[in-house]
């Protein structure tokens, strides 16, 4: 089966998006010269984020998708991040999983989540 192995963000604000995803996920930056395109590296295994200067009248921070990140413990992930200048929202639960969501520079939801096995 295919994997998804990257994600496009539009962006205008490509050294504030870098400095989001490596503060907060560890991403890594690699730029290849001559590419319009800047990819943000995952620490492990995981979809590499490839930054793409946005166009002058394209709409940022769409609604329609949300970056979700999997975390051990959500609560603890958010009393971290805070630490390093991102809140999240309130912390919602349900069936065995909690949640929280938060924007990046570009308005892109985020969201830590527990629903998913870390292992």
């Amino acid at each position: 089966m295919p994997e998804l192995t990257s994600l496009i963000l539009y962006t205008s604000k490509i050294d504030e998006t870098v400095a989001f995803y490596s503060t907060h996920f560890g991403y890594a930056r690699h730029d290849t010269d001559g590419d319009r395109i800047v990819e943000l590296r995952p620490p492990g295994t995981g979809t590499r984020l490839l930054l793409h200067k946005a166009a002058k009248g394209q709409r940022q921070g769409q609604t329609t998708v949300k970056l979700v990140f999997t975390v051990a413990d959500v609560e603890a992930f958010c009393a971290q991040s805070k630490e390093r200048g991102l809140t999240f929202g309130p912390l919602h639960s349900g069936d065995g999983y909690v949640f929280a969501n938060a924007k990046d520079p570009s308005g892109n939801s985020v969201s830590v989540s527990g629903r998913f096995s870390t292992e």
